[in-house]
């Protein structure tokens, strides 16, 4: 009878193919992914779904202390970051768009200089490059931030002194990274466009400053605005929700913040792009 094992019933080779070790473990590997895919996603939904929760609920209870932590959120995440964002644009502006208006120059398809601009800069790379910026600065010193008080017992001790751990560290930076975050878009968005045409402008380019500005309000429709206000806030939301989560969700030791931080910073960029890929394919359809 054990010989029997592992057969397969006639009619039926298809099912050889599990028999080899290379099989499966790849199908082992993918259930495991699958599940872990799985298990993250569920306590992401369900941290995001506590802190509307907790943002519905208590806006105004403790305001006196929540809101200046809002405003300092907003500083910390975006107004230091304006010199550094405006280097960024500017440098985006030479590199990306004035080459674009230079060569659309030299096919004769100046015509077009607007939709490429609001293509490239306002759909598409001003949100996500603000994003990055974002998750590089502050990102990663909120997930070591919040893992070094979890690992002292501060949480615990909030915890203990009735005040809720989500309201009092996660709610301010949630609120104020998605603040900080359509800022610095909109600022980095307006330098590109400057600077673009500035490059187009020591380039020689025959297009005058009203026309380039007639091109880019002509391809700009309602819903670019919409896009870019939902990307940018919804960018800085999930920034601050996956580093707050990786940072609290479970607790940590002292030489497990490094790994958490990588993680948060993966995730965060991963979870940008396939939002990018999904709005693009619905703008798209």
């Amino acid at each position: 009878m054990d010989q029997d094992v592992g057969k397969t019933a006639p009619g039926l080779p298809g099912l050889n193919s599990l028999g080899d070790p290379v099989v499966a473990s790849a199908l082992v590997w993918a259930g495991q992914w699958i599940l872990q895919i799985g298990s993250l996603l569920r306590g992401l939904i369900a941290f995001t779904l506590i802190i509307l929760g907790i943002v519905f609920t208590r806006w105004e209870r403790a305001s006196a202390v929540i809101h200046p932590m809002i405003r300092n959120e907003i500083r910390r995440a975006g107004i230091r970051l304006v010199p550094i964002v405006a280097l960024i644009a500017f440098c985006l502006g030479f590199v990306v768009i004035g080459q674009a208006v230079a060569l659309l120059s030299q096919v004769g398809a100046q015509q077009y200089t607007g939709t490429v601009m609001v293509t490239v800069v306002i759909r598409e790379l001003g949100p996500l490059v603000t994003a990055l910026l974002v998750l590089a600065w502050v990102g990663t010193g909120t997930v070591i931030e919040l893992g070094n008080a979890r690992t002292r017992g501060e949480i615990e001790a909030l915890e203990a002194l009735g005040i809720d751990p989500i309201h009092y560290l996660v709610v301010p930076r949630v609120i104020g990274q998605a603040t900080a975050i359509f800022s610095l878009t909109v600022y980095l968005v307006l330098i590109s466009l400057l600077s673009g045409y500035l490059f187009a402008f020591l380039q020689d380019v025959p297009l005058r400053p009203g026309q380039y500005l007639d091109q880019v309000m002509i391809a700009l429709r309602w819903e670019d605005f919409v896009l870019l206000a939902f990307k940018s806030i919804c960018f800085g939301g999930i920034i601050a929700v996956v580093t707050c989560y990786e940072g609290l969700a479970r607790p940590l030791r002292q030489h497990e913040i490094a790994e958490a931080t990588t993680r948060a910073v993966v995730r965060s960029l991963v979870a940008c792009v396939l939002v990018d890929a999904f709005l693009l394919l619905y703008l798209l359809v």
